[in-house]
């Protein structure tokens, strides 16, 4: 067993995808998410695979439920890797119709959520001179994304200053972290734009499996290799 992987957002999409991805290189996984049966649903299928897993429902965004799942987590042996892929964006994300409640969710899941996470379990990669925090941002934390809207684009800018902060606090610890900011990918989150973009536009984005790829390879790059920042996008747009 290569160690033990703890995915938020691990109900659907990137975060289901990288619980297969991650098992497939011998990590036991833990999935957390709001959606119990999406998350016994992902946890069953990497089962079937022979990998181990375990579903712990929680919000991101309810600190107190972050830190007890921290304890339980530490308390039964650490997490080797946090794979950070909750996420959350709004329909009415432009200035001339911001949804200020929707906002402050935004950054509650996004970032605020995300510190929750890393602070859960640091302690515990520090007291034991090795850990990986995998942040599943986007590229348009780092490249102007008009279409992403304010709450979104301020979070994940925030969530790449939170991995270098990790990096710049931990160094020579044995802890790393990577700020992994993909390009559009095909998942049930881009319904959440003003407008859904038709099946043309997804077919060239990337996927849940693209990106998950990509997570268990910085996963199993050597203790050495610190990854800061990774952009990946879909090859057939700018």
């Amino acid at each position: 067993m290569a160690g033990r992987a703890w995915i938020t957002g691990g109900g659907s999409g990137v975060g289901a995808a990288c619980a297969l991805s991650l098992a497939a290189v011998g990590y036991e996984v833990v999935v957390s998410g709001r959606r119990g049966d999406r998350l016994e649903a992902v946890a069953a299928a990497v089962r079937a695979t022979g990998g181990a897993a375990s579903a712990l429902p929680l919000d991101v965004a309810d600190g107190g439920a972050v830190a007890a799942a921290g304890r339980l987590l530490e308390d039964s042996g650490g997490v080797d890797v946090l794979v950070a892929a909750a996420g959350l964006n709004a329909r009415r994300r432009h200035w001339d119709d911001l949804d200020l409640p929707a906002l402050d969710a935004i950054v509650a899941a996004n970032l605020t959520g995300l510190a929750h996470c890393a602070a859960a379990v640091a302690p515990g990669m520090h007291d034991r001179g090795d850990g990986l925090v995998v942040v599943v941002s986007s590229r348009a934390a780092v490249r102007a994304s008009p279409g992403a809207g304010a709450a979104y684009r301020m979070s994940k800018s925030g969530a790449g200053e939170l991995v270098a902060s990790l990096n710049d606090d931990l160094a020579g610890t044995g802890v790393r972290a990577t700020h992994l900011c993909p390009g559009d990918i095909a998942t049930d989150f881009v319904e959440a734009r003003p407008t859904a973009p038709d099946e043309e536009a997804r077919s060239v984005m990337l996927t849940p499996d693209d990106v998950a790829r990509v997570v268990a390879f910085i996963a199993t790059t050597p203790a050495r290799v610190r990854i800061d920042e990774l952009v990946v996008s879909p090859s057939a747009t700018p």
